[in-house]
């Protein structure tokens, strides 16, 4: 009995695999098409051998890719994959001329065994491919595989791009699907993003199908794993949640204008209105506080403080430390500080939990603040009138005088102009002027040389910073600005000309040499103590204490000694401006003017409000 063969299956095309993946994915036919040829070809470089010159070409009508060979006819064969002789030619029954290029179609599919074995007849000498052909056919099949699979992850990967390029700081909503070292992947519908763990808040936890509202970071085409970074830390998630929330914010008639945030904690936001008719607060508030409640719902609890931002620093930075009381602002420019002074019972509450209200308050001001309590104040103040009533022609009246003017330190003394203190009412003239200024000068330099003094008794080096700290005119701005223009030490600028000096940093002339020749001063004072310690210890003798150090001070048994050292240089210099930071930096007669202005509307420096 004859059996019944069953009908063969369907093979199934290239083509049709192309139409069903470019139909499922939304990828373009010419890439796919692109991709399965780089597949066949790859496939069969690794299978026949990398120097062949192969070509994996589309065929539109068959649905299938061609392989092809390519020979070219010399006269002396050097390469036998890539050359054949014409005297092969001729035996196989083909005419060709020498230089010309042969192609050769490559029959590796399973259905066209036959028309293989007949070309392995007629052509094998000249193609060479022996056994090689055997198992070429699966190894095409697993690397076509890989190299598609690739292709469609990288066309996934594009489409992901380009659809999401431009919503980079928009929020998105999507569903946690799994972890994967800490990070977790959401599914976004018709694409995964991740949120890394530093761009999680700590104390918030997911689990598998919850719900996830993020800031979308950034959207990067060559990271590993899901293109889209996705942040729940980021302060954009705060800005967007009111722009979702508040209408007014998304039409613009109230903006957000700074915000600073701490993750999970807290959170500080400034507006303002563009409509007088329009609190900013209060809209940003809702009613019965629904807006940012529904924020803060969102953020997990995390409490967020809604202030109305101010063109004048000192009401703005008011505002941003509230709940607090603000009793008096002190305001330097130069350093872009302010100093804050609150009632005693408050102070605990300007600061905040380990600072965290001050902190918050500060990043969204872009200020420098420090917060004083009435009490201390009124001490450092003090401290501060007493060392101006040393310098030589300055009584208590007058110093209380010049501080309020904006003098409160040596170093503003010294580094005044006579015709500027000459202009202070009650000083006495410009001879008066130039005496104190002599003697401020003097005072100073007594403190320098006490603190070189002690340093290099010790066996101790002061840091650079220190150093150039003992420089007239420089502060803590212009040093950090002078570190950026390559002056990171205090020789680095004695060393300099002081017309180069002038020129690189943009100060006025009498400015630069002023800076340079204090630094030339500062080194050349610690250069002779330490030659004199050198020959104390020569002599087996134990050093001077220098006048103005505390150990003079104790020997002397004169108190007011210790505070002339103590008091101006560690309470006042560090409550009041060391100096002037390069930006506006001017002649000593500009620089000047600024600090004699009396006490105004806040925002001018050197004022109280």
């Amino acid at each position: 009995m004859r059996k019944q063969q069953a009908p063969a299956a369907p093979s199934v095309t290239i083509d049709t695999i192309i139409d069903h993946v470019s139909r499922d994915k939304g990828i373009d036919r010419k890439v796919l098409i692109e991709a399965v040829e780089a597949a066949i070809q790859n496939a069969a470089h690794k299978a026949l051998g990398a120097d062949r010159q192969l070509e994996a070409r589309y065929n539109q009508e068959s649905g299938q890719v061609d392989l092809f060979q390519y020979m070219k006819v010399v006269e002396h064969v050097l390469d036998n994959y890539r050359e054949v002789s014409l005297e092969e030619i001729k035996e196989a029954g083909l005419e060709a001329e020498t230089g010309e290029e042969l192609g050769f179609q490559i029959f590796y599919l399973e259905h066209e065994r036959q028309r293989r074995e007949e070309q392995e007849k007629k052509f094998g000498k000249l193609l060479r491919l022996g056994d090689r052909m055997m198992g070429f056919g699966r190894i095409a099949a697993q690397t076509a595989r890989q190299v598609i699979n690739h292709r469609i992850r990288d066309a996934e990967r594009e489409i992901i791009y380009r659809e999401y390029k431009d919503r980079k700081a928009e929020l998105v909503t999507g569903i946690v699907r799994r972890y994967e070292k800490g990070a977790i992947i959401v599914d976004l519908g018709r694409a995964e993003a991740i949120l890394d763990p530093n761009e999680q808040v700590p104390r918030e936890s997911y689990r598998i199908g919850d719900r996830v509202q993020a800031y979308v970071k950034d959207v990067d085409r060559e990271a590993k794993g899901p293109p889209i970074r996705l942040s729940r830390a980021d302060i954009g998630l705060l800005i967007k949640l009111f722009e979702q929330e508040v209408p007014e914010i998304y039409e613009g008639i109230v903006r957000i204008v700074s915000a600073a945030r701490e993750p999970g904690s807290r959170s500080k936001i400034a507006v303002a209105s563009r409509d007088a008719d329009v609190d900013p607060v209060g809209a940003c508030v809702g009613m019965k506080g629904s807006r940012v409640q529904a924020v803060v719902q969102e953020l997990r609890g995390e409490k967020v403080d809604i202030v109305e931002w101010d063109k004048d620093p000192a009401r703005f930075v008011c505002n941003a430390i509230a709940p607090a009381e603000v009793a008096r602002v002190i305001i330097d420019e130069a350093e872009g500080s302010m100093e804050l002074i609150v009632p005693d019972d408050k102070l605990s509450l300007a600061i905040g939990r380990r600072g965290q209200n001050v902190r918050l308050a500060s990043q969204l001001t872009n200020w420098k603040l420090d917060i004083v309590g009435e009490s201390q104040f009124a001490q450092q103040e003090e401290e501060a009138i007493r060392g101006l009533a040393q310098v030589d022609g300055v009584g208590a009246d007058l110093a209380r005088s010049m501080y309020k003017l904006g003098f409160r330190t040596l170093e503003d003394v010294a580094e005044a102009d006579p015709a500027e203190l000459a202009a202070i009412p009650g000083l006495g003239g410009g001879e008066v002027a130039a005496r104190i200024h002599a003697g401020a000068e003097a005072s100073l330099d007594v403190l320098h040389r006490a603190r070189l003094a002690e340093t290099i008794t010790q066996g101790k080096r002061l840091t650079e910073r220190d150093r150039l700290g003992l420089v007239r005119g420089l502060g803590q701005r212009a040093i950090e600005n002078l570190r950026v223009l390559g002056y990171a030490s205090l020789d680095s600028i004695a060393v300099e000309d002081a017309d180069t000096f002038a020129l690189r940093t943009g100060l006025g002339i009498r400015k630069a040499r002023q800076i340079v020749g204090s630094a030339q001063q500062i080194k050349e004072l610690e250069a002779n103590l330490r030659r004199e310690l050198r020959e104390a210890a020569e002599r087996g003798e134990e050093p001077d204490a220098p006048e103005g150090s505390p150990v003079a001070a104790e020997g002397d048994g004169e108190p007011e000694a210790e505070e002339a050292a103590d008091g101006p240089v560690a309470a006042a210099r560090a409550a009041a401006a060391e100096g002037d930071g390069l930006d506006g930096w001017g002649d000593l007669e500009e620089d000047a003017k600024a600090k004699a202005k009396k006490a105004g509307k806040p925002g001018e420096p050197g004022e109280e409000s």
